[in-house]
């Protein structure tokens, strides 16, 4: 399954604040969802490359004119009332692009139970999705993420919440291949506050298995982060990240590479990570936007090779009107890897787009971009079946897309 957009907490809470959420009641069932998707007008022919301009690093995708893809997630729940608490049925299906119709989301959950009226108990596969900054779309805390497994999220402690999980490696759609077994613990802390509009989490993983290759069979992975609203002026809302990881946990709090080892491929190795990230949004009248900083390393098990992956960016949006927007999103990368030389990529959008108000957040947004990529000779032949196809350092792309949520 492709990294693709997802419906955001903080996009959601957003559109809800702004009267842009749009949930749909359908014989009691409560419908959200997400879509996105439009033709690519201009493209490299020789490529066929529509978006996707990435030295692929988890911060390196500057989405907005850059992805050429299209999709749908629906997600269909029901709540009912039973002896005094509440039970829920979750289900989102997905499709995206040829790909075929997956599962991502499938749980019941109670909650309302007289132990802990504030905490929800779950079993089956559901999103636990806690941070993510949509202008690369990537959620840099998510341990739930299409893995079957059993918590509790919301359990009162003190002042705070915790959240706590089991999950397989297995999945709704897919079992593990024979031969590899992995599970994972999650324990995350929420809810912390630390001073007037700030408010800290802590994420906690560990991962054990068998079958995973020669360096180890297990990982771990901690995480911070910090929430400041208004921070330094009224408006401005900022994100702090300090994460480390080893083994087969992610930086995220979710899985590694949890496959069939293959001597010489690093994809099916543990690794070492650490990550510093900071982004701000903010909403000042009609200027509204987004922008990251953030430096990741990750040194493989396998051949302990280390890349080192720079991230420097931003989306501004303008709103020239009630329902008429100007979008400017802009990043340049870079990637270190030992050995090699250096991997430069800078990429630039203009989008002209009609949405529902002046807000940064509100959806459904109907864009049409301009978008300019270049990159450097040692970021072409390290992609040489894509946008380094023949040894390419720049591109093109013009195109028209919607971006829904609900």
């Amino acid at each position: 399954m492709k990294q693709v957009s997802r419906m955001t907490a903080v996009a959601l809470a957003a559109a809800a604040l702004t009267g842009n959420a749009l949930a749909v009641d359908v014989a009691g069932f409560e419908v959200t969802g997400y879509s996105r998707g439009g033709p690519v007008f201009t493209y490299d022919k020789d490529t066929g490359v529509k978006g996707g301009l990435s030295l692929s690093g988890d911060l390196q995708k500057y989405r907005l004119g850059n992805e050429g893809d299209n999709g749908v997630e629906v997600n269909i729940a029901r709540t009912v009332e039973m002896n005094g608490a509440k039970v829920k049925f979750d289900y989102m299906p997905v499709k995206w692009g040829s790909d075929n119709i997956a599962t991502d989301q499938a749980f019941v959950e109670v909650s309302g139970l007289a132990v802990d009226p504030g905490a929800s108990f779950w079993v089956g596969q559901r999103r636990n999705r806690i941070n993510d900054v949509h202008i690369v779309d990537h959620f840099l805390m998510d341990y739930g993420n299409k893995h079957l497994g059993a918590g509790v999220n919301g359990l009162s402690v003190g002042g705070a919440k915790l959240g706590l999980a089991m999950h397989s490696a297995a999945s709704f759609d897919n079992a593990l291949p024979v031969g590899v077994n992995a599970s994972r613990l999650n324990a995350h802390l929420s809810e912390i506050k630390t001073n007037e509009g700030g408010k800290a989490q802590l994420l906690l993983t560990v991962v054990s298995g068998s079958g995973l290759g020669a360096t180890r069979n297990s990982g771990s992975s901690l995480g911070l982060s910090h929430d400041q609203s208004d921070f330094l002026v009224k408006g401005l809302n900022n994100t702090f990240w300090l994460q480390t990881s080893q083994g087969h946990a992610s930086l995220s709090g979710n899985f590694l590479n949890i496959k069939t080892p293959v001597a010489g491929d690093t994809s099916t190795a543990g690794a070492k990570g650490n990550r510093i990230a900071d982004a701000v949004n903010w909403q000042m009248g009609a200027w509204g936007g987004q922008a990251l900083v953030g430096y990741q390393t990750s040194k493989s098990d396998m051949n302990q090779v280390e890349t080192k992956d720079f991230s420097l960016g931003g989306r501004v949006s303008y709103a020239v009107s009630q329902n008429f927007k100007l979008l400017l999103d802009a990043g340049t990368t870079t990637r270190k890897e030992d050995g090699k030389a250096d991997q430069r990529l800078n990429k630039v959008t203009f989008a002209p787009a009609l949405a529902l108000s002046q807000d940064f957040w509100s959806r459904p947004e109907l864009r049409f971009y301009v978008t300019r990529g270049n990159w450097n000779t040692a970021a072409a032949l390290a992609n040489p079946t894509t946008f380094g196809k023949n040894g390419k350092t720049s591109q093109t792309l013009v195109g028209v897309q919607y971006e829904i949520w609900w």
